[in-house]
């Protein structure tokens, strides 16, 4: 009754005092009991207001539950992966993996598993925003990434966190659903794999899992077969993500100025657009040699005339 009676005056608490509270609570093992603990006793509406406006957005009919409850299922999905990646992947090895990049340290004395569950819950927070009725029962949410990622970072801003958690929380959901549109394209070629690796830095593992268990919240209708393209596509792609974690991006094959003094162009963004073409034939080991790198650029600069 007195955490009631008081909630209000939160708004008038430091916002560091509060992240740090809600950062405990999303990292708690009971975190599900904690946030439905914060919404009782109106401590959640007044510290995480744009959560609770989630509360009766439907959904499309791919999904099961209104946003609110999409999203605590998202966290409860994370929780679970979390706790134990190789059960929820079905797979000891990649579960292994997993488990050894969401034990970094990465902000504000939280690990990337713990930045995951903050992931989970302002992945959607700009649906209420964006919501459109296309008519004839159509519901969407046109670019709630885009705007979801900016409300991230001013939800954060405000919490006092630090940049680096800002980020990475923003590039969540910013990213969220691009593996999501892979999945309509499957096989993926490795230029495929690669863009998806370079547009998704610096949370390709991150954002990889946040997709698969937003996929795991989603159970409406034909929810079966759309898990299992959905990883069809996720665990390699997750894989591959591991390995550019663990091992880096591979050595580039050439310079910029190596590759300006052999196609005697002078440096600019233009320049960068050839290495950035050389990385991905380089990925898709369609080059493996300094040579074969000049030859790319050569390519491109071709094509680049032939459709001028």
């Amino acid at each position: 009754a007195a955490a009631r009676e008081h909630a209000p005056g939160l708004h008038g608490v430091a916002g560091e005092r509060v992240f740090t509270e809600l950062g405990r609570t999303l990292a708690a093992d009971r975190a599900l009991d904690g946030m439905a603990l914060l919404e009782q006793t109106g401590a959640g509406a007044a510290v995480l207001p744009e959560l609770g406006a989630l509360r009766g957005i439907e959904q499309t009919v791919y999904h099961h539950k209104d946003a609110y409850d999409h999203t605590l299922e998202v966290l409860e999905h994370t929780i679970a992966l979390q706790r134990d990646p190789a059960a929820v992947l079905e797979d000891d090895a990649l579960g292994a993996r997993v488990a050894a990049v969401l034990a970094e340290p990465l902000a504000d004395d939280l690990t990337r598993g713990d930045a995951l569950r903050w992931g989970a819950l302002l992945h959607d927070i700009a649906k209420p925003i964006t919501q459109t009725d296309f008519g004839e029962g159509r519901i969407g949410f046109p670019h709630h990434d885009r705007e979801g990622a900016r409300m991230s970072r001013e939800i954060l801003t405000r919490l006092r966190a630090s940049e680096r958690l800002r980020a990475h929380v923003a590039a969540l959901a910013l990213h969220h659903l691009r593996l999501g549109f892979l999945v309509h394209e499957r096989p993926l070629s490795r230029r495929q794999v690669h863009r998806y690796l370079v547009l998704t830095e610096p949370v390709p593992v991150d954002v990889t899992l946040l997709s698969i268990t937003d996929r795991l919240a989603t159970r409406g209708r034909k929810h079966e077969e759309a898990i299992a393209r959905h990883l069809e596509v996720g665990l390699p792609m997750l894989a591959d993500a591991l390995d550019r974690h663990e091992q880096g991006p591979p050595a580039p094959l050439i310079r910029g100025d190596e590759l300006a003094a052999a196609l005697e162009l002078t440096p600019g963004p233009r320049l960068g657009e050839l290495l950035a073409g050389i990385a991905e034939a380089q990925y898709a080991e369609e080059a493996t040699t300094p040579e074969q790198a000049v030859d790319v650029a050569r390519r491109m600069l071709l094509g680049e005339a032939e459709s001028a």
